[in-house]
Order: C-alpha cells, then structure tokens, then sequence
C-alpha cells in the first residue's frame, strides 16, 4: 500500500525570491526571508501578511523563529546577525557573526543558543553582557549521507534520481517517513525514506525551488521559490489510532505499536476533556509504516495498513495472522469478513483469511467503505453491494470521504466534503426486491434507502451509539445528532479524532495528533431513551425514564418536543420555562396556571390570559389580567362580556395605578362624564378638560377656562389673558343656553337609566337625534345645578363647534382673510359682506 499521502496547498505567497523559510510552532505562521532584504511573516489561515522586517540592504539567506523569546533571528549577508521581538518590531540584538555570507540558522531547541553557519559558530544569545555575545565553539563544515549500521564506512545508502537540474534543498520530515527535495528545475520530489521510492512530483510554476522547511507534531511543509512561497499538507492529519469495544487503545507511533487499556486506570476520577494518565505499553515494531490501524468489530484482530501493504495482527499479542498488498483495506460488520481494493478495477472480499471472491465493480473502484454493505466509490458516484454474493444493492450519485454504518445496520451516515447525510436501510424491501426482481433498476434496488436528513457539516470522524451518530466537526465540536436535532456535547479546544464510547462509563474516548486521550461524559441511559423514541418504542422508553438523571431530562424532553411528542415532553422536562411553553402550546390551563403562579411573571400571565380567552375561560382570563396589571385587555374583556360591573371596578383600579388613559376610556364608556372631566383636570390636562366640557358637559366650561387660565399664567400671561369664558363673553359662543338646557335636559330624562343590550334595535340612533330639538320648551324640574352625575350608556352624545379664542384674535383673523391693512384703511372701506360677525362685536 502506498503512503497515499494526501498533498493539499494551505498557502500561495507572492514576493520576491524566497531564500529560507519557517514555521512557528504555534501561530499559524511562516516566515519567509528574501533576497530584497527584508523578512515577512504570513499567516496561512488567513491567508494574510502579518509582519514585516525590514533587515538591511542585501539579501537575507537565514531566518528563524525563537518562540519562547517572541523573537525572530536574521542572518545577511552583512555577515550580522539580527534577533527582532516580533510583537513590538523591535531590533532586540544585532553582531557580526562571520566574515562572509550567513547561509543558515538552527535554534537548540531548550538551551539559549543558535548554530550559525558559513563557517560553523556556535553563539549564546543569553550572554548579552556589554554588547557582546559569547562564542562557544567553532567547527569546520561538513555533509554525510551514511548507514547507520556501517558508520565507520561512511557508506552510501543511496542516490536519489530524478531532478533535472540542481538540487538545491533536502529535508527529512520529522514525522512522516519521506525525503523533500527542491530543485532548480521548480519541482519538489517527495520520496519514501524506507524504501526511496518517489511517492509525489509537485511543480507550482515558482520557478526555483531554494528552501523547504518541516515541523514537529505537524503535517505542514514550507517551501521557497524565486517568485514566492508556499505551504502544503502533506499526510493524514488523524493518528494511527484504534480502540476496541472493551477500551483496549492500540496506536502506532512511527513503526512501533503501542498499546494502553483504560481499565487500568481503576476507579481514578476523570474529567471532560483532561489528558487520561494512561500506562503505556510497547507491543512490537511493525514491519511497514503504519498510516491506519483498526480493529475488527468484535476487537479480536486489528489490521495495520501502509506502504501498499497491510498486516493482520491479533490485538492482544500482535501476532501475525495474515498480510497481503492492497491500496486500501476494510472491515465487514461480520467481523470474520473484510475486503481489499487490489487496484482501480478489482475488489477482492476475504472471509476467515481465505479469499471468498474477486470482482470488478461496474463503475471502477476509487475507494472503499466496510460496514453492513461494501461501498466502493468510483469517479460517477458510489455503490454498496452485498457481501454475500457482490449483488449491487444501490447506486447513488454522491462522492463520500467516510461511510458509518450503525451496528444494527438500519441507519448509515454517508459524510461528503460539504455536509452529511443520514439515510435508513430498508433491508425488508431489499430482500422483498431481491426475491420478485420488482423495483429493480441500472441503479439497483430503488427503495433500499430511505433519507433522513441531511446536515451542512462537515464530518472530521464519527461512530454510532444505537440510533445516535455522534460526530466531530470541522469546526471541532463534538456533536450527536438524533432525529434531525444536533446535540453539542463539547467545544473542543484542538482537532480531536474519535475513538469510541463506552457504555459502562457513560463516556466518550477522542485522541489528537499527539497520542493524547480525553474523555467526556455522555450518558447512555440517554441514548436509549432517544434510540426507543425513534423507533417508536414507548414502552422501552418509559422504562429507561427512571435511569436518566433529573438535570438530564429538560435536553430529553427538548428531544420529545422536535419528534412531535409535546404531550410526552410536558411530563419528561424539569425546566419550568420549558414546561409552561409545552402547557401552552397543549392547551393545558391548569399546568399552566401552576407555573404562572410560582414564577410570578408578568408575561406569563398575560400568555395565559390570551389561553384563557381562546378556550371561553373569561373567568380565568380576568384573573391573569388582573395579575398582570394589564388594564387594556381586562377593558377589553370586560366590555366584550358586557360585564357593567368588572367595567366599573376597572374604571377604580385603573385610576388607581395611574393607568389614567384605561380610567379615562372606562369613565366615557359608562358614560360617567363628569368622571372624565375630573380625571382630566387632576392629571392637569386642563385644555382637553375645557374643550371634554364645552363638548358634553357646558355648564362646567367657566370652571375649567379659570383653572386653565391660572395654570397657564405661570408660564404665559398674556397667552393666558387670551383665553375667552364663555360666560363673560357670550356673543363669541352662541347656543351656549340652549347646550345648557341640551345638559339639563339629558341628566334628568337619562339619569339612572340603564338598558340591556338586547334593546339596542329599539333605541334610535345619534344621528337620527336632534338633541337642541328635544330640549326645546323642556322645563327643569327645578333650578340647574351641575352636579357629578351619570349619564347613561344608552344615551346619544351631544356635541357643538367651537373655538375658543379671544376677540382680538377674531378680529385678527377676519382681517386676514380680507386682506385688510389696518394702519392705510378705515373701518368703513371693509367690506363685509361675507362675515358673520355679531354687531356688538362689530359696535366694540
């Protein structure tokens, strides 16, 4: 098996002609420093520059990050060497190091020194006593390629051919087993370190190649051109890691295979996401380099894959139970069962290590997945076929980087780049097809999967809990996803990869890159509960209620809510909030009534109140709105009832709270006029109270002008002098007497008088009314006092225009409208004919 060593570029940097680069070793930063002079710092997630240097005038052929100093180290060809805090931009140190160019820079990576060389010098950075750096020794320069075996014979292991012209840069990755290698001719050759064989040719159009750079614990490689510079990734991000049911961990690292087993560590206490203290042990050297390990499903053999080979080993002794060569390699749900990709057109299925049957897929064969169905991805699509036999069971249109099979084989999420999909396995329909050749098609059997959803996520890993997929993103969460909802278990604060969950732990098991293992908690009396929720089973769901802890069950109940089942969620969540939500939505008046009373909440009750209201509980509903002060809604129930009582109950209250817009529509409504005026005046709304007066209620009018008059000369004299009584001044208000009378008329023949509503087509209308009619030749039974009186709802309302101005502002007017220029005309040259004025106006 090839290294299939998946080359991705991260970033394409144009400048001019790069001459070293580096990797900090933990911003997402390279440094790249160039013959023009100066140094830059890109960040390759961004894709941005973020710093630059500006060194001297002549090429700079050596840069290095010292990250634990926040410095960047330059060495020119000035012969100096240059040490800069890359946060401040600050010049830090600056000596001659050589007497000719400085080619290269190395930082120990604990003690505070660096290796120069053009000739070789060995400098501490941390002597900087006086200006001066202390030299600790000085060697002659020298390059060997030897066998370790033989070193005494400086042997030479072997010659790597293929560039076209110079080769100007080598490099030993510090993780993967591979050579780098640039040259003049603008290529970079990637070559297996074990075996020397060319593994990849890039060719980026820079032109020459002059500088690769590596990084421990990372698959980044920087790369330096004349016209810029680079950065790939290079490998597998994801360890060589496997965990089996029990928590038997196997990883590789490098070519030795180690193993550790959770249960050793007994009863220690274990929080989420903490590095486990796992005792490690060394099971053996590996014959091939490892790029995957895993276990078979019952965890009784574990298959190592890598250098176009794979090994079979049983998992306790590592012993060798069968090998071959293949391109990829994959595990049956029958764990007796597994299939290799021999090449791009043959697919070969293995059981109890005797080969079964060899294929050649219809559509070619790119990639394939184990798991309940063999998948074998081609460049069309993807096809699963039985294991049995190799019949095609479906073809889909659908290119997958992972397929994960449940271990009922029901459920299967097939990941892409873009998101995710989960789809159900109609086995029943499957075989029903396979039986009576109906709904078979070029496709194969048309309703063998059935779709459940599809999530724009991106899958790093995942694996099945029941019907439970649990995930890590893109965006490294750790997730679960059940019934169309997604559950967010943990933010993950680097990329972890999935190992698998134990049940008896209630947790979840992930390592990283580094082969370190974490853990969080995941509660499986949950997973069952939502498993026997999508399967419809009730009765194994109520019996799994009891074993879910009560802090759990508002996440179970939210669950509920999503598949439907609000009745089964209002008894299920323990949130209070959640709760009153679900009795609402139900229509549950009295769960609801309960919650509202305990939380005290304003907008509870008035939800309620609403609730109440749609079910004909207006009892209820006044009560809510009493609760909730909410003085609008009870006038509109009182009056929707026609409820005389709750209005004049409402009228008092309201007043009382200063609702006073509520009390001033409940006093009109009752027809309580008086009421109004004297909740106008007390709230000092003495203009509308003048103009309510001259309205309904005439007789109250010289009161009211007097106390506006007063009120308003405290800001306004002369605005205030302005203002007409229509008692003093009753040639600007004609048919004042008779509205007294209209007054008289209506309090003593309405007074007391109430009618149901029924009666309402017996009443004549307003506007049929003539109230200045009907008051006419009345007699009062006595003299006219006002007095704060009721008038009844029945009654019509009466009403007369009017302005209240002064004379001078009538006259004003008039003259206006005419045109009139007082100070050039006499009073004999207007005209007025078409003016009303009254000839005491006109005699003043």
């Amino acid at each position: 098996m090839p290294l299939r060593l998946d080359i991705k570029r991260r970033l394409t940097a144009r400048s001019d002609r790069v001459k070293s680069v580096d990797l900090h070793p933990t911003e997402p930063w390279m440094l790249a420093s160039l013959y023009n002079g100066s140094v830059c710092v890109w960040n390759h997630e961004t894709q941005t520059l973020v710093k630059t240097f500006e060194v001297c005038d002549l090429p700079v052929r050596a840069s290095k990050f010292v990250a634990r100093k926040n410095w960047v180290i330059t060495g020119a060809d000035d012969m100096q060497i240059r040490v800069f805090n890359y946060n401040t931009l600050e010049r830090v140190h600056m000596f001659e190091a050589h007497s000719d160019y400085i080619r290269c820079i190395a930082v120990h990576p604990t003690q505070p020194y660096i290796l120069t060389s053009s000739g070789k010098l060995i400098w501490d950075y941390q002597n900087t006593n006086h200006g001066s750096n202390k030299l600790l020794s000085r060697t002659q320069a020298s390059f060997l390629l030897v066998d370790g075996s033989k070193k005494n014979n400086k042997t030479c292991v072997q010659t790597l051919e293929g560039h076209a012209q110079n080769v100007s840069c080598v490099s030993f990755h510090p993780e993967l087993p591979i050579i780098i290698t640039g040259s003049e001719d603008g290529t970079v050759r990637i070559w297996h370190s074990s075996t020397y064989r060319l593994e990849s040719t890039l060719n980026y159009g820079m032109e020459r190649v002059w500088c690769v750079c590596g990084l421990r614990g990372s698959n980044n490689v920087a790369l330096g051109y004349d016209e810029g510079s680079i950065i790939i990734k290079v490998g597998r991000e994801e360890p060589a890691m496997s965990m089996d049911t029990n928590g038997k961990i196997i990883w590789a690292k490098h070519s030795e295979i180690q193993q550790a087993n959770l249960n050793a560590m007994g009863d220690a206490e274990i929080k989420d996401g903490e590095r486990l203290p796992l005792a490690v042990k060394d099971m053996g050297s590996c014959e091939i380099y490892p790029q995957t390990i895993q276990h078979n499903p019952n965890g009784r053999f574990v298959v190592v894959c890598g250098d176009g080979e794979y090994i079979i080993y049983t998992a306790m002794a590592l012993r060798n139970k069968s090998f071959g060569s293949a391109q990829e390699f994959a595990w049956a749900h029958d764990s007796s069962e597994y299939a290799i990709r021999e090449s791009n057109s043959i697919v070969k299925i293995f059981k109890n290590f005797k080969e079964k049957k060899s294929f050649k897929p219809d559509f070619g064969a790119e990639g394939i997945y184990g798991g309940f169905l063999l998948g074998v991805r081609s460049v069309n699509g993807l096809a699963f076929y039985d294991w049995e036999n190799t019949d095609m069971i479906r073809r889909i249109e659908i290119q997958p980087k992972h397929i994960f099979w449940s271990d009922s084989g029901e459920l299967v999420c097939i990941a892409t780049e873009e998101s995710f999909f989960i789809l159900r396995y109609m086995s029943e329909k499957v075989a029903a097809s396979q039986e009576n050749n109906e709904g078979v098609t070029e496709d194969g059997i048309e309703d063998a999967f059935e779709v459940q959803g599809e999530i724009q996520e991106i899958v790093k890993t995942g694996l099945w809990v029941g019907d439970c997929f649990i995930y890590t993103s893109s965006v490294n969460r750790l997730n679960y996803y059940v019934g169309g909802e997604i559950v967010t278990i943990a933010h993950l604060d680097r990329t972890m990869y999935l190992l698998g969950y134990i049940p008896k732990d209630d947790r979840l098991y992930l390592g990283d890159k580094e082969l370190n293992i974490v853990s969080y908690s995941l509660l499986v009396s949950v997973l069952e509960y939502q498993t026997a929720v999508m399967r419809r089973d009730f009765g194994m769901a109520d019996k799994v209620l009891p074993t879910i802890p009560k802090e759990q069950r508002t996440r179970v109940a939210h669950f509920l809510e999503k598949q439907g089942f609000k009745q089964q969620a209002l008894a299920v969540s323990t949130d209070p909030e959640h709760r009153f939500e679900l009795a609402l939505q139900l229509g549950e008046l009295k769960i609801a009534y309960q919650l509202a009373v305990e939380a005290e909440s304003e907008q509870k009750w008035k939800q309620l109140a609403e609730l109440a209201i749609s079910k004909c509980q207006f009892g209820l509903a006044q009560e809510c709105l009493h609760h909730a002060q909410d003085y609008g809604g009870l006038l509109l129930l009182a009056t929707a009832s026609g409820n005389a009582t709750m209005v004049g109950k409402l009228a008092e209250g309201a007043e009382k709270d200063g609702k006073n817009n509520v009390a001033f529509m409940t006093y009109f409504l009752q027809g309580n006029l008086d009421q109004c005026l004297e909740l106008l005046i007390r709230t000092n709304r003495l203009p509308e109270a003048a103009f309510l007066a001259r309205t309904y209620l005439p007789s109250q009018v010289s009161r009211v002008v007097k106390l506006w008059r007063e009120n308003l000369a405290k800001v306004n004299t002369k605005a205030a002098e302005s203002l007409a009584d229509p008692t003093e001044y009753e040639n600007l208000f004609p048919g004042l007497k008779e509205a007294f009378a209209a007054e008289h008329y209506l309090r003593e023949s309405c007074l007391g008088t109430s009618r149901p509503a029924k009666e309402y087509p017996l009443v004549t209308l307003n506007e049929d009314r003539n109230i200045l009619e009907e008051a006419q030749g009345y007699e009062p039974k006595g003299t006219f006092i006002p007095a704060v009186s009721k008038v009844c709802l029945e009654c019509p309302t009466f009403s007369f225009e009017l302005t209240v101005i002064s004379q001078n502002e009538i006259l004003q007017k008039t003259l206006d409208e005419l045109e009139v220029d007082l100070d050039n005309m006499e009073l004999d040259d207007i005209d007025t004919t078409d003016v009303n004025l009254d000839d005491d106006f006109l005699d003043d």
